[in-house]
């Protein structure tokens, strides 16, 4: 299986947002043919084989009409979870949408009425808050607290935002992106005793779920209490896991019946329908399996190897780059902060003169700012020219 990830995909004229041109513009002012991607949250490595023999096979049918998921479909999500998490889903509790991103628009839609608010923890994906800006919603910014290796919540402030009478909704990143943090059961359990005590429904975005790094113990919001998940929309997808973000399919798990509806009704209101596509069905079903299990485990094996190659590096050669603890995902933060650069000299230097194409920090809110989002998710190879140009570009001679 190691082998498996050994193996350099060529993803250049592959139509891959990750190594066009087009696609790198979206983050880089700087590219050319040697610009090397570590930007968006997309692995350079093939699905397991059981995903691609089963696309294979339903393509070969050569029928694509109208499809409908069976109860296979939701037994796969029901084994998922139960067998990963621990967490027993209902398949009635379980809407399909294009992507976690939609959901969180749904959510808001279906929650909260124009000026409420709703409560991120930045720094954090920038979806979050675009999604309350531009449905007309006030964000509330926990931020988090850096203590020069990792984060935590802030929860004297979490609550204080939550017993705001406009505040409705809180969307929380767990694991977190793009600080790395596997939250605690404790931690969780603080959050959901503020969120139940102020009747504030969580959005948990769970995405990451499956990326846990080096023993760490995740727990979904879901096994929290009965108060919580009553009153919690759950996001999954095997998107990021297996890398199938090109199938556009996610799992909102939504237990609570008038929760679901509402959010059922902003599908429906925009002429969608709560299922999955042709593909993205079949995609999920063979993930979700003994076979899609094996191949995460020995992903999570080369992730964690090249976190610590790409760790010990800098720490032994660029010892001014700091690297945040990495719990869970596969996108490190690294805190450049030490070179005291301006945002628009610091993409001077990773663009132009290391040619790499990363997340800059204050994408995910100002805390961000002297902060870069790196994905590790590549061929060792590429890792390794990655480190290399970062040591040419800021090592102090």
């Amino acid at each position: 299986m190691k082998n498996y990830f050994d193996e350099y995909v060529e993803r250049r004229g592959t139509d891959s947002r990750k190594w066009s041109k087009v696609g790198m513009e979206e983050m880089a002012e700087y590219i050319d043919d040697e610009s090397i991607p570590l930007w968006v949250a997309d692995m350079d490595f093939k699905a397991p084989k059981i995903v691609i023999e089963k696309l294979k096979e339903r393509a070969l049918e050569g029928v694509f009409g109208y499809n409908i998921p069976d109860n296979s479909y939701y037994e796969s999500i029901r084994y998922w979870n139960e067998k990963r998490k621990g967490f027993f889903v209902e398949s009635n509790w379980v809407i399909s949408t294009t992507g976690v991103v939609p959901a969180l628009n749904f959510a808001i839609k279906a929650y909260t009425e124009k000026g409420d608010g709703v409560i991120i923890q930045s720094p954090v994906y920038p979806p979050f808050k675009n999604s309350i800006v531009n449905n007309g919603r006030e964000v509330l910014d926990s931020r988090l607290i850096f203590d020069g290796e990792t984060y935590h919540m802030n929860f004297e402030d979490l609550e204080e935002k939550a017993k705001n009478p406009k505040t409705k909704l809180m969307i929380m990143c767990s694991p977190h992106n793009p600080v790395g943090r596997v939250w605690t059961k404790e931690e969780l359990e603080k959050v959901a005793d503020i969120c139940v005590k102020n009747k504030v429904i969580l959005v948990a975005d769970e995405i990451h779920s499956d990326l846990i790094l080096f023993n760490n113990k995740f727990t979904t919001i879901g096994n929290i209490s009965e108060e919580i998940l009553n009153s919690s929309i759950i996001c999954t997808s095997p998107s990021k896991t297996f890398n199938l973000a090109g199938l556009r399919v996610a799992n909102i798990i939504i237990p609570n019946e008038k929760l679901r509806e509402k959010f059922l009704n902003e599908i429906i209101e925009i002429g969608e329908k709560p299922i999955p596509n042709l593909f993205g069905a079949v995609g999920v079903e063979a993930a979700y399996s003994q076979e899609g299990e094996e191949w995460l485990e020995e992903l999570i094996k080369y992730l964690e190897e090249n976190f610590k190659i790409f760790k010990e590096f800098i720490e032994k050669n660029i010892p001014e780059i700091k690297i945040c603890k990495l719990e869970g995902t596969y996108l490190p933060w690294i805190d450049f902060r030490g070179y005291n650069l301006v945002l628009r000299d610091l993409k001077n230097k990773l663009e132009k003169d290391a040619k790499l194409v990363v997340d800059n920090g204050e994408i995910f809110g100002n805390i961000g700012a002297g902060f870069v989002r790196i994905n590790i998710a590549c061929h060792r190879s590429i890792l390794m020219e990655t480190l290399k140009r970062l040591e040419k570009t800021f090592k102090r001679k």
